[in-house]
């Protein structure tokens, strides 16, 4: 198959930043997506309703003139949410979902959460209104390995967070582990999860070929191959639980190239495309339609785009570098080859 034509796809995990950097990243996902999740972990992070829509507004003025691409908006779980501002999310339609980051494991994580408990007024209430808590699933205890942290979180508060609360809907965001894909296939109907490209494209041994590649560096970290040949078999499976989340988190070379590097990979700019890559090598083009456009909205209750994007196998260059505000990035596949291409415009 050298054509491919799908119903238009969202991504249901993905950070734009702010300001001019903002403007610089946001026509590229605008380009093969309807709809987009947005992260919340600005600085000072996105932790109202207020907070959240003058974002989207922002976000609203900063993409393409004639683009239709439509941003869904996320709340900061802080210590200090509270029960009252998700019946204020309930009621803003505009808000798709809250964002659980364990304190310190990511960046912009400094606000968020050291112990879940507390919190069960906030996960009473999602529950009640069917809200989707997005969690970025890794323990921030120092003596763990770097590498099992995804399997801790999940083993510890997040299994115990799914038996107090049966009826919270959890995406389980940018899994990297079969011990995630296990997990969400046997987590019950309100439980799915997001899967990144790159996590479907690379395993750990990327970051270390020919010397230290930091921009293969992103959190959760990449993992062994069989960790990711299971992300490749539950994203082509056709299983609803697995659905399209890019968490292309771009960063300026500064940031990336430093003596302490910001986890994070920009794939904005091919995301669709590196799907594509990924289904096709694994005889499952046919299955990406669903992992694209259909299993996300289903999760979320939203209706699924009805105008559609066409894909066609033609090689083409990804540049060095992007502009990024007034700074410069590093996009994954900078200087190499991807395979498929977007034939249409959205």
């Amino acid at each position: 198959m050298d054509r491919l034509t799908i119903a238009r796809p969202d991504d249901w995990h993905l950070h734009l930043r702010d300001g001019a950097r903002l403007a610089s990243v946001v026509a590229a996902s605008a380009a093969r997506f309807a709809r987009a999740v947005v992260m919340p972990n600005l600085r000072p992070p996105v932790t109202t309703v207020a907070d959240a829509l003058a974002y989207r507004e922002r976000i609203l003025a900063a993409r393409p003139v004639s683009s239709s691409f439509e941003p869904l908006m996320t709340l900061y779980l802080t210590e200090t949410t509270s029960a009252a501002e998700i019946e204020r999310v309930a009621a803003t339609p505009e808000l798709v979902a809250v964002k659980l980051y364990p304190a310190g494991a990511t960046t912009n994580s400094e606000a968020g959460v050291t112990g879940l408990d507390p919190l069960a007024p906030v996960f009473e209430a999602m529950a009640a209104h069917a809200i989707p808590l997005l969690v970025h699933g890794e323990s921030t205890d120092p003596s763990d390995d770097v590498f099992d942290r995804e399997a801790r979180f999940i083993a510890g508060p997040l299994t115990r967070l799914r038996a107090r609360h049966p009826q919270l809907r959890i995406v389980l965001e940018h899994i990297t582990t079969d011990d995630a894909v296990t997990w969400v296939r046997e987590a019950g109907p309100n439980t799915a999860a997001t899967i990144t490209a790159h996590h479907l494209l690379l395993n750990r041994n990327a970051m270390f070929r020919g010397g230290i590649r930091p921009d293969y560096y992103c959190l959760p970290i990449l993992k062994r191959e069989r960790h990711r040949l299971a992300l490749v078999e539950a994203a082509t499976s056709g299983s609803a639980k697995f659905f399209l989340g890019t968490d292309s988190a771009p960063h300026p070379v500064s940031a990336k190239y430093s003596v302490c590097g910001c986890a994070g990979i920009y794939t904005a700019h091919a995301a669709l495309e590196l799907y594509a890559e990924v289904f096709d090598e694994a005889g499952a083009l046919d299955r990406l339609e669903g992992f694209a456009s259909h299993h996300g909205p289903d999760f979320y209750g939203l209706a699924r785009n009805v105008k559609t994007i066409t894909l066609v196998r033609d090689p083409w260059e990804v540049p060095d570098t992007l502009a990024f505000g007034d700074e410069l990035l590093v996009p994954l596949r900078a200087g190499e080859r991807v395979t498929w291409r977007i034939e249409t415009p959205l």
